[in-house]
């Protein structure tokens, strides 16, 4: 699967013109991104799936704390069904720094996303359910037939990619550098060995900030706020694999936390791009990908794609397209 995800800072009309491009050139999914702040995510995907005839739609991901889980897995439930069966499952704990802005912390996060899912497989198989967890719900069920939506958990940490492995349809590993997914096979490997036959296959996918553009420089600069957000939400371990500086990361945590993005972006630094975005020219960038490519399944070409969306996604299927041929 090559994918792409988008992120509703854009219009949804805007969406969905990119997604059609998207279609055009062969992608095989389309995932749009939520934070509180952007336009609604599942409003987006609605309009995306309308204006698509083959092209996978999914949050990109969801987080199970701002909406009670039993009605976030009916809202997937719907677009699974207007979307005629095209429907995909992102689901994760969220970006750290936006969430607090709204009072929500992540404890327990692989519980909630494990919890969560489980609780929406067996609300789309149409059973009753009566849970007291992380969430709780009573009596509860779906008054229309759903059926199977693969799962993707949206991952980093160590735990949360075993578990997807173990329990999930495919994990959306959140990285863009060959070092971080040469760590995540070992992670993913360790989540097979205890994952049940009957489960099926696992797709491991890399879910991958890039930036192309016909211009390095132009692509590297675009590529400043989602690493912002990546390195602000980054742990420790994460830091110390790519020797980045602990302290600057936890500053620009703190500017997103407070909404001074203009601070936290100025402070990403060029080791911080290196190592959390996949940038440059396509040349550049189909090189990096085919180095992630020899750990993964699957691609997502996540924000900011480049400096135009539109140009970028053009790009991309080009390499993509001459990714297989090779």
């Amino acid at each position: 699967m090559y994918g792409l995800e988008l992120t509703p800072e854009h219009p949804v009309e805007t969406l969905s013109d990119f997604a059609v491009t998207a279609e055009s050139v062969g992608f095989d999914a389309a995932f749009a991104s939520h934070h509180y702040n952007n336009r609604d995510q599942f409003m987006a995907l609605t309009d995306i799936a309308r204006e698509t005839e083959t092209l996978q739609v999914g949050p990109g991901i969801a987080n199970p704390y701002e909406t009670h889980p039993v009605t976030l897995a009916s809202r997937m439930a719907t677009l699974e069904e207007l979307s005629g069966g095209r429907g995909l499952f992102g689901i994760g704990p969220g970006d750290r720094s936006t969430l607090a802005n709204l009072g929500y912390d992540q404890d327990g996060a692989l519980r909630r996303t494990l919890e969560t899912f489980k609780v929406a497989q067996k609300l789309w198989a149409g059973e009753r359910v009566d849970h007291d967890g992380t969430f709780q719900a009573e009596d509860a069920a779906l008054n229309y037939e759903v059926g199977s939506i693969p799962v993707y958990v949206g991952a980093q940490g160590p735990h949360m990619t075993r578990m997807a492995a173990k329990h999930a349809d495919g994990v959306l590993f959140n990285g863009s550098h060959p070092r971080d997914y040469e760590w995540a096979a070992e992670q993913v490997a360790h989540g097979l060995d205890e994952r049940p036959e009957h489960r099926g296959a696992f797709d491991f996918g890399a879910y991958a900030s890039v930036s192309i553009a016909e211009d390095e420089d132009d692509a590297r600069e675009a590529a400043r706020p989602p690493v912002a957000f990546i390195a602000g939400s980054a742990a420790p371990p994460l830091l110390d694999r790519h020797d980045l500086d602990r302290e600057r990361a936890e500053e620009i945590s703190a500017a997103i936390s407070s909404g001074d993005f203009e601070t936290a972006f100025g402070a990403v630094t060029p080791a911080m791009i290196d190592a959390f975005c996949i940038t440059g020219t396509p040349e550049t960038v189909s090189e990096q990908i085919e180095a992630v490519l020899e750990y993964v399944d699957s691609f997502v070409a996540g924000s900011p794609l480049g400096p135009d969306v539109g140009t970028a996604i053009e790009l991309l299927g080009d390499v993509f397209g001459r990714i297989d041929s090779a």
